[in-house]
């Protein structure tokens, strides 16, 4: 089951975009049946997440917390993935692109981290390769 929450009101998101992204990355990675969770959170909520989990007294774009093991009913929950909306928004301006494509790049890291992928030990070279995969179809 993928689960995608707003708990932002900010910002308005089509959670159903980013459950069907959740679904392709899923399947692409053969863990269709996999339970996931995404939230859309503002700052000062990943703020505290950001310093109790990494002692990082900050906001950050994206968090992930890996379950990677199966419940009592039999699923596997690969586990959730936090992201900040604001930092998004930030982002995307600096970047020079649309919120929603930051969102979903964002979304695309933080899988790609409860998938195992660590900065500098090939995280990059995966992200570039799911993106085009993605995005150009």
């Amino acid at each position: 089951m993928i689960e995608v929450l707003n708990q932002q009101n900010r910002y308005n998101i089509d959670t159903k975009k980013f459950s069907i992204l959740l679904k392709r990355l899923m399947t692409h990675y053969g863990q269709k049946n996999s339970e996931i969770t995404l939230a859309f959170v503002n700052n000062s909520v990943i703020k505290k997440l950001n310093h109790k989990f990494r002692n990082k007294d900050a906001p950050t774009d994206v968090l992930s917390f890996c379950l990677g093991e199966y419940a009592a009913d039999g699923k596997f929950y690969l586990g959730d993935i936090i992201i900040s909306v604001p930092q998004a928004a930030k982002q995307s301006r600096t970047k020079k692109h649309s919120l929603v494509q930051e969102l979903e790049i964002l979304a695309i890291h933080g899988y790609l981290h409860l998938k195992g992928f660590e900065h500098f030990k090939g995280l990059e070279e995966e992200e570039e390769k799911i993106q085009k995969i993605i995005f150009e179809g």
